[in-house]
């Protein structure tokens, strides 16, 4: 029989992707990839998320790396034109593992530009996969999953408030954003000052501030910060609620 695998993230549009998908396909399995990287807030809202699922959420990890750090500092490679070596050894690596041939995977891609483009990329990337983008397919934006995480009396990640957009790992060196950047330094400045001193230790400009790609601390100080994501449910928004709620 085909498995339905639910990718949850820790984050609102992962969240309401797998509840949908239950709904719509109960069984199954729900999989997170463990980074050792992200919020501790974030084991909360798996919790919370586990009881809305109705199923627990299967721990995946790679025995050979305890967290993004360890990948980083063995690899000497942060994230450049190659790549994030933490994506590959933490996300990638472990689904493969878990993946079976006959599996669909669902992931929370939303009807955002940026992951609409993700979600392009990874069907050219990986053809011999099948995947659904439940959000996608019905117009739900990042503000809409949010705000169905939050009907269903769920509190969403506190990194959301702070004003990062995704509850992922803190640092992502994926992203280049001076504002990103800054707000890093700003709510978690343990974690930043360790990214600046190892990303000078190995010569990785992560940031891009006018064009040019610099070391995260040469960022100015007055540097503007990124911005919460106000939650927002309209007519689809409301549309996917009900179909949760069946």
């Amino acid at each position: 029989m085909t498995r339905r695998i639910r990718w949850f993230s820790a984050g609102a549009a992962s969240a309401v992707a797998t509840k949908l998908d239950l709904a719509a396909h109960p069984g199954g399995v729900v999989a997170y990839c463990d980074a050792g990287a992200e919020d501790e807030d974030n084991a909360r809202f798996m919790k919370d998320c586990e009881a809305w699922f109705g199923v627990p959420v299967e721990r995946l990890r790679n025995p050979e790396f305890a967290d993004t750090w360890a990948v980083w500092e063995k690899r000497r490679y942060m994230s450049g034109i190659a790549g994030a070596p933490c994506t590959d050894e933490l996300k990638r690596w472990p689904r493969i593992q878990f993946q079976r041939p006959d599996d669909v995977h669902i992931f929370g891609y939303t009807a955002d530009s940026n992951d609409m483009r993700r979600a392009t990329a990874f069907r050219a990337n990986y053809p011999d996969v099948t995947m659904e983008a439940p959000l996608i397919e019905r117009g739900i934006n990042k503000a809409a999953a949010m705000a169905l995480v939050e009907r269903a009396g769920i509190k969403l990640p506190r990194v959301y408030a702070m004003g990062f957009s995704n509850a992922n790992c803190i640092p992502c060196v994926k992203a280049t954003s001076p504002d990103y950047w800054a707000l890093v330094r700003k709510e978690f400045p343990m974690q930043f000052q360790r990214a600046a001193t190892l990303s000078r230790e190995i010569g990785c400009r992560l940031a891009r501030l006018n064009d040019e790609r610099v070391f995260i601390d040469q960022i100015p100080a007055d540097q503007p910060t990124t911005n919460p994501i106000a939650p927002a449910c309209d007519f689809l928004c409301h549309i996917a609620g009900s179909e949760m709620d069946a």
